[in-house]
């Protein structure tokens, strides 16, 4: 096999999580059913439409937040005020879609709650139950890449990342689970083992349990919803059931339901292990964000590699 480039790992990440966010925005709630029926030789191409009536190529609120996120790792870590600001100003332009539990945390945010505290708002408004979704792991890969090297300041970030939004205990913990199992994949670690890779130190069951059923389920028992434990087990089911950064990320937008969710995390997973030159070329030349997406990963490279490995 060609080697893959750490530079090519750290494109791919980025680029991979804006193809299976795009790939899978306009069969975003459909049923695995109804897209077979509709695409029945698979979603293998950036279609449009959906209910966001998206163009063909545009991404929705992962990518989107995971460029905010990116922007706000900096030389000295991760600067919430400056994430907090990104998504203030992102809430404010009006997107296409925000997450129930995110708007919450959005407007707590807006009215003046501190980064940390944000979350927390939400979580409260909305229940346990309710908050544990996905908005913060769909979004969370950028931390992965700027603490590849220091294993304690990425669990440090990802926690922090997610409880702008997400406090709830799975939805946060399970940012640390990605982003273990990317920096894993970076380091070319081999894809049958992310799983063990994924869980070091992770003190929430719930997530440990997802993470390492997703290898022993049946394809029928996968379910992709956009509670958070639903989209990390889809994700890493999808890669660890496929050969190729393409196929995983076609598998996970073929469950359906939060298809750009699965999507976005799957492409992340996908484009650490593959590299970003193993995704199609029709993907990355028309997937939106595409030169900011590929310009955040040479920077967050050079920031990882800037600091001694296991230093903070």
């Amino acid at each position: 096999m060609t080697s893959i480039s750490l530079r090519d790992r750290y494109a791919g990440t980025l680029l991979g999580l804006a193809c299976g966010d795009a790939l899978g925005g306009p069969v975003e709630f459909l049923t695995r059913d109804e897209i077979a029926a509709r695409f029945p030789a698979g979603v293998n191409e950036f279609v449009g439409g959906g209910w966001l009536h998206l163009d063909p190529g545009e991404v929705t609120d992962d990518t989107q937040q995971a460029l905010i996120l990116a922007e706000s790792l900096t030389t000295n870590g991760l600067d919430l005020d400056r994430f907090a600001a990104g998504l203030i100003a992102w809430f404010r332009s009006n997107p296409k879609d925000v997450g129930n539990t995110t708007r919450v945390a959005l407007e707590a945010l807006a009215a003046g709650a501190a980064p940390l505290d944000a979350g927390a708002v939400a979580l409260a408004a909305r229940g346990e139950r309710s908050a544990a979704a996905n908005g913060a792991v769909m979004r969370c890969a950028p931390v992965a890449l700027r603490f590849r090297r220091d294993p304690d300041r990425l669990v440090r970030a990802s926690l922090d990342s997610a409880r702008v939004t997400h406090a709830e205990a799975r939805a946060s913990w399970g940012t640390v689970a990605v982003n273990q199992a990317i920096a894993y994949l970076l380091d070319g670690g081999a894809i049958a083992d992310i799983s063990a890779a994924a869980v070091v130190e992770i003190p929430n069951s719930e997530v440990r349990e997802a993470v390492r059923d997703a290898a022993r389920r049946q394809r029928g028992e996968v379910r992709s919803g956009g509670y958070v434990l639903e989209t990390i087990g889809a994700s890493f089911w999808s890669l660890l059931n496929t050969g190729s950064a393409r196929e995983a990320i076609e598998t996970a937008v073929a469950f359906g339901d939060d298809a750009d969710s699965t999507g976005a995390v799957t492409g992340a997973l996908a484009g650490a292990a593959y590299g970003a030159s193993a995704l199609p070329t029709i993907w990355v030349e028309t997937v939106q964000f595409r030169e900011r997406l590929a310009s955040e990963a040479v920077r967050l490279l050079a920031l990882s590699e800037r600091e001694p490995e296991g230093e903070g």
